[in-house]
């Protein structure tokens, strides 16, 4: 096995993929990670990983990162609007360096989907396609951590609102995915897949009733049209109109259906099932 590169080392998906690498023995001198900014990787590069500048935004910093690296993981860059031009830019810095292999992480249904985020996830496999470069794509659903996050206030409140009506949600924790990545790194047989990755599917109803069995504290799903939910992120959540509509509109989509995904990827490339939701919520909690 070559060396190993993952994006976005930073964030919380690359930090677990790293450390997923490590735990499954892929010796430190084999992994590299790249980061916009390298001081804040500080915690990693202790660990005998040797961290490099790799900024999406600045092409002449990737192919010096890339250079020796054989499998490269290109985590989705954060920021909507300009995400392509970003991942175009590290994907030909990695067929100028010489990477044997891409593993892309991209949305559920990305060459089908209706949701607004799905458009640069499927020009970005278009252009991986393109390159030449053998690939994976893990189009992985939801986080789970989407929802845990905002606990403490859905414990406040006793309510969750969103205009998801009865749509199902396979998301996953972010270490569920961290690992099917770091299953698609470490092994052959791979190259050409493009796996569905998301967990046991459930509404926001039945995130309510979980959340309201395991801390014992009653929470309720308020369902709403899409525009009263926009609304209501905008004079309640501070949200300026903009990004409550694409806010609302992501819950709209799970209305029609768009992240119910009854694929088992995620569970074939875990070797176990995806972390329980319930499990999720009492995570969070403590």
């Amino acid at each position: 096995m070559g060396s190993i590169a993952v994006t976005g080392i930073t964030g919380h998906l690359g930090l677990q993929v790293i450390d997923g690498l490590l735990a499954a023995g892929v010796k430190p001198s084999d992994v590299v990670g790249l980061a916009r900014s390298p001081e804040r990787a500080a915690g990693i590069a202790a660990r005998e990983v040797e961290i490099r500048l790799g900024d999406y935004d600045r092409p002449e910093t990737l192919v010096a990162a890339l250079t020796g690296v054989d499998a490269l993981l290109l985590v989705s860059g954060s920021e909507v609007g300009k995400r392509t031009a970003q991942h175009t830019n590290v994907v030909e810095a990695a067929k100028a360096a010489g990477v044997s292999r891409i593993a892309y992480t991209s949305i559920a249904r990305a060459d089908t989907s209706t949701i607004s985020l799905a458009v640069e996830h499927k020009a970005t496999e278009a252009v991986i396609k393109e390159s030449g470069l053998p690939y994976t794509f893990l189009r992985n659903s939801w986080y789970t951590e989407n929802y845990t996050r905002d606990l403490a206030r859905y414990l406040a409140t006793g309510v969750i609102v969103g205009a998801a009506a009865g749509g199902k949600i396979a998301a996953a924790t972010i270490a569920d995915y961290a690992a099917a990545a770091v299953a698609v790194l470490t092994a052959d047989g791979h190259v050409g897949n493009v796996y569905e990755l998301g967990g046991t599917a459930f509404t926001m109803a039945e995130l309510a009733a979980t959340i309201t069995d395991v801390t014992s504290t009653t929470v309720l799903y308020q369902d709403m049209s899409e525009v009263d939910f926009a609304a209501t992120l905008h004079e309640h959540a501070d949200l300026d109109e903009g990004l409550a509509a694409f806010v609302a509109g992501l819950d709209a989509a799970i209305a029609r259906g768009e992240l119910d995904l009854p694929s088992t990827d995620l569970e074939t490339l875990l070797g176990r099932p995806s972390t329980p939701l319930a499990e999720a919520i009492r995570t969070a909690q403590a």
